[in-house]
């Protein structure tokens, strides 16, 4: 009896370690996948450095027209990649792996859909990996543009007015509106942002409207 009680209290105790390390494991799991919801979903090994250029004496009477901040420089992408011919069907469907990769703000990359190198007319589409803190500059766009978001949460400045918004929405900025957003989310915000142009190009601005925080 006492050897019978001896082995059952053996087991209990197998038992029980065991379980503790499979909860250790499960959290462990959790936590990991938990993080990996604050790092880049798609790859950023196109990274490219932007072209910047300094505004010439036009570029700043166009922005004067419409606010009072003064314009740092324009930036544009890099025209180092190839054009699709468009001849087969795979030559219609970009990968995002094939875009070119930029970096405007602490925290955010964007991949770079060009129309005038992937068969278009006249359309521009980027699709932002801002994680949490992540921002833009302010900056400004000739044309109008308009932002998609299914998922997360951003803090915006729209012109002189901040505010709070949470997916999923659309919104339309208008041209040369001064704009920036910054990711108020606990995890990566994947943006689409759309132009009725073909190219990419944009010109940054001498403010920036959010508190300044060092992106961790």
């Amino acid at each position: 009896m006492i050897n019978l009680l001896h082995s059952i209290g053996y087991l209990l105790i197998i038992v029980t370690t065991i379980s503790c390390t499979n909860s250790g494991i499960e959290q462990s799991e959790a936590h990991s996948h938990s993080h990996d919801l604050t790092k880049e979903a798609f790859s950023i090994e196109g990274l490219v450095d932007e072209i910047k250029t300094v505004p010439d004496s036009i570029i700043e009477y166009l922005h004067a027209q419409h606010h009072s901040h003064k314009v740092l420089e324009r930036r544009t992408v890099p025209q180092g990649y190839e054009s699709r011919e468009m001849k087969y069907w795979k030559e219609y469907a970009a990968d995002l792996d094939e875009l070119p990769v930029i970096n405007p703000g602490p925290g955010e990359y964007v991949h770079v859909m060009e129309g005038y190198k992937n068969g278009y007319q006249n359309l521009v589409i980027g699709i932002t990996e801002t994680f949490p803190g992540g921002a833009p500059p302010m900056h400004t766009h000739k044309g109008e543009e308009s932002h998609v978001l299914l998922e997360g949460k951003i803090l915006y400045a729209l012109g002189d007015t901040l505010f709070t918004i949470e997916a999923p929405y659309i919104i339309n900025i208008p041209p040369m509106i001064p704009h920036a957003f910054k990711n108020i989310g606990d995890k990566t915000a994947n943006l689409i942002v759309i132009f009725p142009t073909n190219v990419w190009k944009y010109d940054v601005l001498d403010y920036f409207p959010f508190e300044e925080e060092d992106f961790e």
